[in-house]
């Protein structure tokens, strides 16, 4: 008979939560903004939200969510109207908890975030959620009445993880365990616990299951405020747990051998022989019929590859690819469209500037996503004549120390035409850009008016010119004037004569001249008087967009102020050896931990990698985007949406935000955009033509992005270590030029 290791003895209670966060003050508790989804966190800082409520136009609504704002320009208050709080202890949030340690697995609308031991402890932000709705906070594994030895955790995947343990049972004499335990946990809720014996003689071997949960919302779990944990009752191969229209089932294959509703336990009787192995699954739903819909979106990213010398390019691009498809949420008013949600943990939903840029950065996977996200956002434009008309709702989003909280809604609208115009030169089909052109043009009509009595658009109004809202308009203007033309539409020239005369104002007002070569105001204020501070946001200058013919359309610098810029952002006060900071080392308010004040931030830095090297600086190009890739290792290939900008110095490594999403959607894109711009890929799918202007200096060596989508059909380049590109795969007809 197989010996039989003792049980654990009886059941008693669930282990004792930790104790809970400092309650907010009294009048400030964090909690979902209102029409928000219940996966985005509304009124707490976040690291790339936005503040929830509207203000000056914001049109704060269910597109949106949170974060508190900065200090305000002199004159004005900290926590602008609608900001969702500012500066000041009454307008303090309690803290997020940090999540730079927890391994986090995502497919949206499904989220699990473990510790790296595995075991789900009911603290801090630990479980299973389902749409922003906590399913399971407690899963504690015994065995053999111990629990198991964490050795490793680790990252299988965006929707997956596996823990490994041992335990040691001491039915064999000394100090090696015999037992070793697996656990592979999915973000839809699945849990595989594989359980093998290193004994020599056969073991009869109880497992225990602790589980636990509070059905809190992400928003009150965020705060601190989950509330205690709810009874559970047997129910079926498992247990069930109920708080009003909420309910969770935790069911396991096979049923277990016992099952203790007062003490939340699962209990099994294994007999393992030598060498042998049992599992255990674990399935957690929000009813016992229905399994979590994980991978249900249709998938409109290409599987592409980026192979070459470097083998951490392909590490590097193939998690980015998987981390945007597992970010991919329906949008509820059109479930055939699907939109990349802006972060986990804090911001599973839509955030309208963040999604479309991700979209515009993931176009060489194909032009689907960027479509769907349009539409999306074109269900929820402003109508009617007002001064708002035109304009895509979103709300406001913390800016720094320096500036007050900017409207993500002026820059989703800004975005809108020049996204439409891109996706078109890449292959969208004309009766898509059909649909949406008018769209497209009610956002110009809403630029038109919006502009300020000194020529530039504030944001918000009465507010800040800032520099790269300037940047985004003369973006959105000259590629709009593209995207008329192009379907016969009147009003290009117009547009293109509106773009330069901004051209002329923004080199004249905004360009500070100094002795060491001068640098761009991050903004202007109200009265005119610049700001001058050197930001990440000046990456925004040199990213003007692409027009027909491949050519990149004109930028608000001259060809002398942009080589100032491009020296600027190669020298050590801004590129951290890492990427790129937000804002220079030296100037005033500096934090290498802020996130609009000195931390990396991935998306920047890729604009920055493209832009420079589609200038032809090399040198700073090259600089940016090793910092990048070295990050991105650093990070096991999922780079967070920013991480602290100390100072790279021999033997040191990045450091994590810890309230940072990761994985997030511009941050994900971002590894996408920096790598296919070492090709230089430039389609006009309308004129069936594409240009390939690769990196001269080839930074990473070889190079081969193999199935990339221009026109609708596969698209692979090579560029040599000479910096050389020839095209591999093409659509039938599509030449070569430009």
């Amino acid at each position: 008979m197989a010996p039989s290791v003792p049980r654990s003895g009886p059941p008693g209670p669930p282990p004792t939560p930790a104790p809970r966060p400092p309650e907010p003050a009294p009048g400030h508790p964090p909690q979902r903004s209102a029409g928000l989804p219940p996966g985005v966190v509304g009124a707490t800082w976040q690291p790339s939200g936005q503040p929830s409520g509207a203000g000056a136009g914001a049109g704060a609504g269910p597109l949106g969510q949170g974060r508190d704002g900065g200090a305000g320009l002199p004159g004005q208050e900290s926590g602008a109207a609608g900001d969702g709080g500012g500066g000041g202890a009454a307008g303090r949030r309690a803290e997020l908890p940090p999540v730079h340690g927890a391994v986090v697995c995502v497919a949206a609308p499904c989220l699990a975030i473990s510790p790296e031991h595995g075991q789900l402890t009911g603290r801090g932000t630990d479980g299973i959620y389902r749409s922003g709705r906590r399913l399971l906070s407690r899963c504690v594994l015994r065995v053999a009445g111990r629990d198991p030895v964490a050795l490793h955790g680790r990252s299988l995947g965006a929707d997956r993880a596996a823990f490994t343990a041992t335990v040691r049972t001491g039915v064999e004499l000394g100090p090696d365990p015999d037992i070793g335990v697996e656990r592979v946990r999915h973000a839809d809720g699945t849990e595989r616990i594989t359980v093998r014996s290193f004994a020599a003689r056969p073991l009869r071997l109880p497992v225990e299951v602790c589980l636990g949960t509070d059905l809190a919302d992400l928003a009150a779990v965020a705060a601190g405020r989950a509330g205690p944990e709810l009874p559970a009752a047997v129910h079926a191969a498992g247990l069930r747990w109920g708080s009003g229209d909420a309910v969770a089932v935790t069911t396991a294959e096979p049923a277990p051998d016992d099952a203790l509703a007062s003490a939340g336990l699962l209990r099994w009787e294994l007999e393992l022989g030598p060498g042998e192995s049992r599992t255990i699954e674990l399935r957690t739903t929000p009813d016992r019929l229905t399994r979590a819909p994980a991978g249900q979106v249709a998938n409109p990213l290409a599987a592409a590859r980026a192979e070459g010398d470097d083998p951490r390019a392909d590490a590097w691009f193939r998690t980015s690819v998987e981390d945007l498809r597992a970010l991919l949420l329906r949008d509820p008013a059109a479930p055939g469209d699907a939109f990349a949600a802006a972060g986990v943990p804090w911001r599973l939903g839509l955030a309208p500037a963040e999604s479309l840029w991700a979209a515009r950065m993931a176009l060489p996977l194909g032009t689907g996503l960027a479509a769907a996200t349009l539409r999306t956002l074109a269900r929820a434009q402003t109508g009617g004549r007002g001064p708002d008309a035109g304009k895509i709702p979103g709300p406001l989003r913390a800016a720094g120390p320096q500036l007050p909280p900017g409207c993500t809604g002026t820059e989703a609208t800004l975005g809108f035409p020049a996204v439409l115009a891109e996706a078109r030169r890449w292959g969208l089909p004309e009766e898509d850009v059909a649909r949406l052109l008018p769209v497209a043009e009610r956002c110009l009509d809403w630029l038109r008016g919006a502009l300020g009595e000194d020529g530039f658009l504030a944001d918000p109004d009465p507010g800040p010119r800032r520099c790269e809202t300037q940047a985004h308009a003369h973006r959105a203007a000259l590629l709009g004037a593209d995207l008329l033309d192009g379907c016969g539409r009147g009003g290009a020239g117009e547009w293109r004569e509106w773009a330069a005369a901004l051209r002329e104002r923004f080199r004249d007002r905004f360009w500070i001249d100094g002795p060491d070569g001068g640098r761009p105001a991050a903004a202007l204020h109200p009265d005119g008087r610049p700001l001058p501070r050197l930001t990440g946001a000046a990456a925004h200058l040199l990213d003007p967009g692409l027009l027909g013919g491949g050519r990149l359309a004109p930028g608000l610098l001259d060809a002398v102020r942009t080589e100032q810029l491009a020296r600027l952002l190669g020298a050590p006060a801004m590129d951290s050896g890492w990427g790129l900071r937000s804002m220079a080392t030296r100037e005033p308010g500096h934090n290498p931990f802020g996130h609009r004040s000195g931390a990396v931030r991935a998306h920047e830095s890729a604009l920055a990698v493209a832009g420079l090297a589609q200038a032809g600086f090399e040198k700073e190009a090259a600089g940016l985007l090793r910092g990048l890739l070295d990050a991105a290792e650093a990070f096991g290939y999922r780079l967070p949406e920013m991480y602290a900008a100390e100072q790279r110095t021999a033997g040191s490594a990045p450091l994590p935000h810890p309230a940072a999403c990761r994985p997030a959607a511009v941050a994900a894109a971002a590894g996408i955009h920096a790598l296919t711009a070492l090709a230089g890929i430039r389609p006009d799918a309308p004129a069936g033509t594409v240009a390939v202007a690769p990196r001269a200096g080839a930074p990473l060596g070889a190079l081969r992005l193999s199935g990339l989508r221009v026109a609708g059909e596969p698209f692979t380049v090579r560029v040599s270590r000479l910096g050389v590109g020839m095209v591999e795969e093409a659509a039938d007809g599509l030449q070569l030029g430009g």
